[in-house]
């Protein structure tokens, strides 16, 4: 199962942090703040695989990737294997490329929903769903698009407001 997807700068800012084992908040901070401290002291050289049983219990592994500014984590229990953990990860990455042309941070940060949206089509309750990217855009697209159209339903006004006019 998974446990956790992490995205955070290079300076240990979380810019998603999504747990599927209930944490409070400031378990929650204490575990990002630790993950930082543990990447930051890897060398560049090494795997990009890490058992932390010591903060997710036994068996718990991270695998990593850095893109640009941004570290990628992704936290899970040994009933999942890491390669493909590694490639879910590209399959992420891929999509929010596909949904926001070169992703960059500030995408991240201010297209949080989007990004939730993205990470909850290819991950529920920690469970992976879809590892087809093309897929998951579809579905994102699929959802914005009823997004907008609720909303432009509820701007037109409705014929009881013209009646007091």
């Amino acid at each position: 199962m998974i446990k956790g997807v992490i995205l955070m700068n290079d300076k240990g800012k979380p810019r998603l942090a999504k747990f599927y084992d209930y944490h409070p908040a400031e378990k929650q901070q204490e575990l990002i703040r630790k993950l930082y401290g543990v990447l930051s002291s890897r060398a560049e050289n090494v795997s990009n695989f890490v058992k932390v049983d010591s903060l997710f219990g036994p068996d718990a592994r991270l695998v990593y990737k850095t893109y640009a500014t941004l570290h990628i984590l992704f936290i899970f229990d040994s009933s999942e294997n890491e390669l493909a953990m590694l490639d879910l990860m590209q399959v992420f990455v891929e999509t929010m490329d596909k949904c926001f042309s070169n992703v960059r941070e500030l995408d991240i940060v201010f297209n949080f929903n989007k990004v939730h949206a993205i990470l909850d089509e290819i991950i529920l309750g920690g469970q992976v769903l879809e590892t087809s990217s093309s897929e998951v855009v579809k579905a994102v697209e699929e959802i914005y698009k009823m997004e907008r159209a609720a909303n432009s339903i509820m701007a037109v006004p409705s014929i009881t407001s013209w009646q007091g006019r």
